[in-house]
């Protein structure tokens, strides 16, 4: 029997390890399967856990206010060492770009512990873009047995990198298993539905079927400061030129964007500045939307598998697969450019055709599948 650890500690992570965790408990046969959350993000991680209905086998609950990457970065290493001595894993599975991933990958190593990455391979090659995701990325791969790699680009950056080609894998992405499972559970609760829309409504938002709404997110560390002011004002000047369209922007709790949205953009009628929202909630909100304005990873994979087309609020993404594909356009942070590109998607009914319509490079949704065979078949070293 293999004996697997799978860590995360943020969001992001969480739903997207999410089916691989529920895939590995398939198979108790073959897979002791434990589950390690470090709580880098604390309660937007035990919202997902819940979701999916995961309960750990061990909590770092590292969450602290005012940490930086170094606490964080200390908190994990320490952490996982006892972890590691306790749990005695064969293989250790961590994912993407955090500070868990990296610092769970450095303890494995020093204990030498198999590591295996899921989503491996992604990259922009600029170390300051984004921060300190890219180096962690790199860091991670550079370190790991196991490099599952979302798509055929992925496993070019691997190779190119010397890692040696029988420990790259390519997948799919896992987060479109996650967004699949979340809008089956949705679909299989109505009472759910009506709470998510209740949920909406007590926020001062209606969805309405009769008018269309842009879903907004933005928390990168890069657009702080200028990025996020250009952003503001962009959507300041689209609300108010087209007062027939919805802006709904879930505002992430970070000061620096707390900040400069409701100084800007608080008072505009067809603005709404709601509380960050939970999963499910979340891919509600996508699904029923026109067009996705966004600075986050995880949405460029996800919105195309719901024909959404997505404005990336970066000027560089480690995610070119969607931009080739069409479902994704880079926008950058600068007001005019965020204006013209979404008054084209709205006003150009082909061009926002194109976008809807391509098809997601990310996967199918068996991601999650195809890792377990691979690792099932995989000789005992």
């Amino acid at each position: 029997m293999k004996k697997i650890l799978l860590v995360f500690g943020t969001r992001p992570e969480a739903i997207k390890m999410a089916p691989l965790v529920k895939e590995f408990q398939k198979y108790p046969e073959i897979f002791d399967t434990k589950v390690c959350v470090t709580g880098q993000h604390r309660q937007m991680l035990d919202q997902v856990l819940s979701v999916f209905n995961i309960t750990p086998d061990f909590d770092l609950n590292v969450m602290s206010s005012n940490q930086d990457l170094y606490d964080i970065t200390a908190k994990v290493l320490l952490g996982m060492r006892e972890i590691l001595k306790i749990s005695k894993p064969d293989t250790v599975f961590v994912h993407g770009d955090t500070t868990t991933s990296t610092a769970t990958a450095l303890a494995a190593f020093y204990s030498n512990t198999k590591i295996a990455h899921i989503e491996a391979g992604l990259r922009t090659y600029n170390l300051q873009s984004p921060y300190p995701e890219e180096m962690n990325r790199q860091l991670t791969d550079r370190l790991c047995d196991y490099c599952f790699a979302p798509t055929e680009l992925s496993r070019k950056n691997l190779l190119q990198e010397k890692i040696e080609p029988h420990k790259i894998f390519v997948t799919g992405n896992t987060v479109i298993d996650a967004l699949f499972m979340a809008i089956d559970i949705i679909k299989k609760q109505p009472e759910l539905e009506q709470k998510i829309i209740k949920q909406f409504l007590n926020e001062g938002f209606k969805i309405n079927s009769s008018k269309k709404y842009i879903l907004v997110t933005g928390h990168r560390r890069e657009n702080f400061g200028e990025g996020f002011l250009n952003i503001c004002k962009a959507l300041k000047i689209i609300a108010v030129e087209n007062p027939n369209i919805d802006i709904v922007y879930p505002v992430h709790l970070n000061p620096n964007v707390q900040k400069p949205v409701f100084e800007m953009l608080g008072g505009i009628s067809n603005i709404y500045l709601i509380s960050p929202l939970d999963y499910l909630p979340f891919v509600y909100l996508m699904q029923n939307s026109c067009l996705i304005l966004t600075d986050s990873g995880g949405i460029q994979e996800e919105a195309p598998s719901l024909g959404k087309p997505v404005l990336v609020m970066r000027n560089t993404t480690e995610r070119p697969e969607a931009v080739e594909a069409g479902t994704v356009l880079l926008v950058g942070t600068e007001t005019e450019k965020i204006i013209e590109n979404v008054n084209l998607l709205i006003n150009d009914n082909q061009k926002y055709c194109q976008m809807s319509q391509a098809i997601n490079p990310y996967g199918d949704g068996k991601a999650s599948e195809r890792t377990v065979n691979i690792f099932t078949n995989l000789p005992n070293e």
